[in-house]
């Protein structure tokens, strides 16, 4: 058994560095960087129009109104709400801190070059996902990178079978990943994080299995029971409960992580300067706390700065695309800039925010490039950064209230990912089939809670990236496509020409669309 782990152990990280090594993210930036040219610079020279009609928006009535009770589809607030539920997580509070301990400062600088670019990318994930989107037998809409690849590349020429096969290894990638990264690895941080901040001896001193450092005690069951019950109340109630839970918890998680973090940042106001030189200096020209020459410094900071903001913001994976294809909307460039939202809130605000806490609060050496001695390691840096203003006597509100953040962040996460295998699972295996998927999916909770082996954790994380290749063929071979349809979106909307509107490629569903407010 040891010598199979060990085997399995030493493919995963093959396959995981080619997939997230140099050829990984160079497919992700790079596309994202293509998409930027192509759609000439839309993230930028339309940033007020798309700012107005996302976040600006938010209480028109054809943006975040219920949809009613025959109507399965869920409003744009609430698909974006849910997209994010998934993406701002765990990746948002230790894979910043991870980025900086191992790149340095310059990291965050790349961060930002990821998310920049990967705007556009989700972008087109997104217009893409809506304009080639059908209604399933439940009246619910479909959409997502499988049927791009299918009902899009797969009428390209000579490229049928090419389309069906990718969209079906990007279903079965995608599946994979939803038990492992969006569900048992987010919930086995929760459980490690409430038992180190909430300390509960009663339960926890009741070992059930394991030894050292790798236990499971009562309370390490009794946290995943209570997390199991909570998801399958919104996960067995299908897109719409879980878009209804994501529009609360979501706004209220991340506004209450923004302020704790502004607090901070203005109680260190005098490290805002020092910090964010550090951030442009060091992008180019790390520190050599660790060592080595300056080609390989350069070639961490980058690798980290780009990996962290890809696993923060899913730009590239084809993962939120699934929740905002059943968004009720007309336009696909309007769910498109939606996705673009999407990717500056998550980065661009709750990472910068986390990242800024870490250089702002002493708990980071800007000078060393080292984590300060006792501050703790990656996983609970932002806590003891969160602790040096929220500590009052001996008790650290900080750890607690970053406890509490990381289990918002990462539950939500689960319920998002949820309804992504459940697209996956459906196109694999039909939509009657669903319920027993997220009947396995519930119950996988409980083997998060559990875990203690990181193996799990490691190949899901791979199968995550592997979504990314069939996902990204997709988008830069309907480039031109997203292209087309963007345009068309500008001169109708922006420029008053009277032309055909591009909404859908099927006439069944280009009748039903138009039924919805603009």
């Amino acid at each position: 058994m040891d010598n199979f782990m060990s085997a399995l152990t030493d493919v995963n990280s093959a396959v995981n560095s080619f997939v997230w090594g140099t050829f990984g993210l160079v497919l992700l930036v790079g596309t994202g960087i293509l998409m930027t040219i192509l759609t000439k610079f839309f993230q930028v020279s339309h940033i007020g129009h798309w700012f107005k009609q996302t976040i600006g928006s938010v209480f028109k009535k054809s943006v975040s109104g219920h949809t009613g009770k025959k109507d399965k589809s869920i409003s744009q607030f609430q698909s974006m709400c849910t997209a994010l539920a998934a993406t701002v997580g765990v990746g948002n509070i230790a894979g910043v801190a991870s980025a900086i301990a191992t790149g340095g400062a310059g990291a965050v600088f790349w961060m930002w070059v990821a998310a920049f670019f990967g705007m556009m990318t989700n972008f087109s994930e997104n217009v893409l996902g809506i304009y080639y989107r059908r209604k399933n037998s439940y009246g619910e809409w479909s959409g997502g990178a499988m049927y791009y690849l299918r009902d899009g590349l797969g009428k390209k020429k000579g490229c049928k079978w090419i389309g069906k096969i990718l969209a079906t290894l990007f279903s079965i990638f995608a599946l994979l990943a939803s038990f492992g990264i969006g569900n048992m690895g987010q919930v086995n941080k929760i459980v490690a994080n409430v038992q180190s901040a909430f300390k509960f001896e009663a339960l926890s001193s009741i070992v059930l299995y394991g030894e050292g450092d790798s236990v499971v005690s009562l309370y390490s069951v009794v946290i995943g029971a209570v997390i199991l019950v909570l998801a399958a109340l919104i996960v067995l109630g299908g897109v719409k409960r879980i878009g209804a839970v994501a529009e609360k918890i979501v706004p209220f998680m991340v506004i209450l992580f923004v302020i704790g973090s502004l607090v901070i940042i203005g109680v260190n106001y005098d490290a805002v300067g020092s910090a964010f030189a550090s951030i442009f200096k060091t992008a180019f020209k790390p520190v050599a706390a660790a060592g080595g020459t300056f080609g390989y410094l350069v070639s961490v900071v980058i690798t980290q700065g780009f990996k962290r903001g890809v696993f923060s913001n899913e730009a590239g994976l084809g993962s939120s695309v699934m929740v905002h294809s059943n968004s009720k909307v007309k336009e696909p460039v309007q769910q498109g800039m939606w996705g673009i939202f999407e990717v500056f809130a998550d980065t661009m605000v709750v990472c910068t925010m986390t990242a800024l806490v870490i250089l702002t609060s002493g708990v980071y050496d800007l000078a060393t490039g080292t984590i300060v001695e006792g501050a703790g390691q990656e996983a609970t840096l932002v806590a003891s950064a969160f602790d040096t203003v929220f500590t009052f006597g001996n008790v650290n509100i900080g750890s607690k209230f970053i406890a509490c953040a990381i289990f918002l962040f990462a539950f939500t996460t689960v319920l998002g990912w949820s309804h992504y295998g459940t697209k996956a699972f459906e196109y694999l295996f039909g939509t009657k089939a669903t319920i027993v998927y997220k009947v396995i999916f519930v119950l996988m909770i409980m083997s998060g809670a559990m875990m203690t082996s990181s193996i799990a954790w490691d190949i899901s994380d791979t199968f995550n990236g592997l979504m990314m290749i069939p996902n990204l063929i997709g988008v830069v071979s309907l480039s031109g496509l997203v292209v087309k349809i963007t345009k068309n979106y500008v001169d109708r909307k922006l420029k008053g020409k009277d032309v055909k509107p591009m909404l859908t490629a099927f006439a069944d569903v280009e009748q039903e669309v138009m039924k919805y407010e603009d």
